[in-house]
C-alpha cells in the first residue's frame, strides 16, 4: 500500500488543523458578549510549516489493521491571541465580523482539502477494483 502521506499530501494534516481552528473560531464567536474574553486563533501557516517535515514523521498504531496518522501532527497547537482593530470597553477582544469571516474562510479551505482527499480516495478505490 502506498504511503498515505505521499498520496494525500499536506491535505490530511490540513484537515486536522482546520478542524481544530474551526473549534477555536467557534468558541470566539460564542463568547462575543463575554466580558474580558480574549479572542484566540491558530496561525495555520506557522503550524503547518512546523508539521510538514518528512524526516520527523514516525508512524505508530495500536493495531496493525489501523491506518496511522503521522506522529508529528499535533492537535494542541499553540493558540495566539488576536489583536482587535477596535478596543472594547468590557475587555472583550472578539470582533464578530472578523471571526465570522475567518470561520467562513477556514470552512471553505477545509472543504477544499476534503474534496481533494475524497477524490484521491475514489481514484485509489477505482484502481484497486480494476475499473
Amino acid at each position: 500500500m502506498p504511503d498515505l502521506d505521499r498520496l494525500f499530501g499536506v491535505h490530511s494534516q490540513a484537515l486536522i488543523m482546520r478542524s481544530r481552528r474551526s473549534s477555536v473560531l467557534a468558541a470566539n464567536i460564542a463568547n462575543v458578549d463575554t466580558p474580558n474574553y480574549k479572542a484566540r486563533d491558530i496561525d495555520f501557516k506557522e503550524v503547518m510549516s512546523q508539521q510538514i517535515q518528512p524526516s520527523s514523521i514516525r508512524i505508530e498504531r495500536s493495531n496493525p489493521a489501523h491506518i496511522a496518522l503521522p506522529s508529528n501532527i499535533t492537535t494542541t497547537a499553540a493558540l495566539k491571541y488576536r489583536i482587535p482593530q477596535q478596543a472594547s470597553l468590557d475587555g472583550n477582544t472578539v470582533e464578530s465580523q472578523v471571526e465570522q469571516g475567518q470561520f467562513a474562510e477556514n470552512a471553505v479551505r477545509y472543504q477544499a482539502s476534503l474534496t481533494f482527499v475524497n477524490g484521491k480516495t475514489r481514484s485509489m478505490l477505482k484502481a484497486l477494483s480494476g475499473e
